[in-house]
């Protein structure tokens, strides 16, 4: 398996295998056949069989079958939240923009009334 520092040296097809490799493994452990995976999500046999070999396949049976292997809890760590004290926050939100200007066009604001 792949080492987490090497992910961005990997070519896209190269992380698709390791995927695939890494659900193939998931489902062993828990006994689960393709076939039976395949009926629980609602796809072919052979799309379970492609995808742990790492070919392309959408994201929806991706969550699918990290669902079927419970796995699901692999995807906390997309959506971590930076922890940030009370008084950064504040500062932060001091600087954060409430609402937009309206564009002002200083061709017309100049009215003049020079006589040079």
């Amino acid at each position: 398996m792949a080492d987490i520092n090497n992910w961005y040296a990997m070519s896209d097809p190269a992380i698709l295998k390791e995927l695939g490799q890494k659900l193939k493994a998931f489902r062993l452990q828990k006994n689960i056949t393709q076939e039976e995976m395949a009926k629980k999500i609602g796809i072919n046999r052979v799309t379970v069989g492609e995808i742990e070999k790492g070919r392309p396949s959408s994201l929806l049976t991706f969550i699918q079958i990290l669902r079927v292997l419970d796995k699901l809890d692999l995807l906390n760590s997309m959506m971590v939240v930076p922890i940030v004290s009370p008084i950064q926050m504040a500062k932060f939100q001091k600087k954060t923009r409430q609402r937009a200007s309206i564009p002002i066009d200083l061709s017309k604001s100049k009215k003049t009334n020079s006589t040079w």
